[in-house]
């Protein structure tokens, strides 16, 4: 985590230390609700996140007013201003589309640049509301007659270590981490879901192909950023890496397709 002009840089919002509470962070994740939930847990006192191209039922932005209930300042940056996934490029970039009415009140407002919203933020009064605990973030959508697991991940920071070989639904961006460009650590699943959040560029496909796991983003438009769920029930493929591909997925499938396909590959 970076620190420019007192404003903490991150990646992610999934990973923020303790210098965040009371602080203005500017993260790289999308601004849905999950986004939201751990900014809050972290106590911060204003949040810049990533609109994800705003997607359906604006889930992208769906932090903003669950984070002003909560008494705590949140803006979103346009997805074409910025690079998700990347803080610095937020910061360095983005311009801000959307901010909830404590941000507002305390001079933020759309077509900022981001720093000087989060510069501005830095006025937002502290909140020390209870933060609810968010429900199924992490949890099993169904479990085929062969006996292969379809996992929901709210995030895919959710993901663990027994989900070897299981198909995992994130509802987290197809971007690999600015600071962490691999799929790291995690377990070597059968097959993984995204959401494109209106970005051409996907960077985890490729990089889980390097592991021979087939992959795939559902458009934003598609599916509710943040929300596993509805990227299993309502997701449309948008892009696909060369395994997925050679296992006949193909854009325009539902991700119930994706995960059919997948299953009837394994002997």
């Amino acid at each position: 985590m970076m620190n420019k002009n007192n404003i903490l840089i991150t990646d992610t919002v999934t990973k923020l230390e303790k210098e965040a509470k009371k602080n203005v962070v500017i993260a790289g994740s999308h601004g849905g609700i999950y986004a939201g939930y751990e900014a809050a847990k972290a106590r911060v006192r204003g949040i810049i996140l990533h609109d994800a191209a705003v997607g359906l039922d604006r889930a992208g932005i769906g932090s903003l007013k669950y984070l002003e209930k909560l008494g705590i300042a949140a803006a979103t940056i346009d997805y074409r201003s910025a690079i998700i996934g990347n803080g610095n490029s937020l910061a360095n970039d983005g311009i801000i589309s959307f901010v909830n009415n404590i941000a507002y009140e305390a001079g933020c407002f759309p077509g900022q640049k981001a720093m000087a919203c989060a510069i501005t933020m830095q006025k937002s009064p502290y909140t020390t509301k209870d933060i609810p605990i968010y429900e199924e973030a992490r949890f099993l959508i169904r479990e085929d007659s062969k006996g292969v697991i379809v996992r929901g991940c709210d995030s895919v920071s959710l993901v663990k270590a027994e989900d070897e070989n299981v198909i995992v639904i994130t509802a987290s961006h197809g971007e690999v981490l600015a600071s962490s460009p691999t799929w790291g650590k995690r377990p070597k699943v059968m097959a993984a879901i995204f959401n494109d959040a209106g970005s051409e560029l996907v960077t985890r496909l490729p990089d889980l192909n390097k592991l021979g796991i087939p992959a795939a983003t559902v458009t934003s438009n598609s599916a509710r950023i943040g929300d596993a769920r509805s990227s299993y029930d309502d997701g449309i493929i948008s892009y696909c890496n060369k395994k997925a591909s050679q296992m006949g997925i193909t854009p325009d499938m539902t991700t119930v397709e994706f995960v059919n396909m997948i299953i009837s590959k394994v002997s």
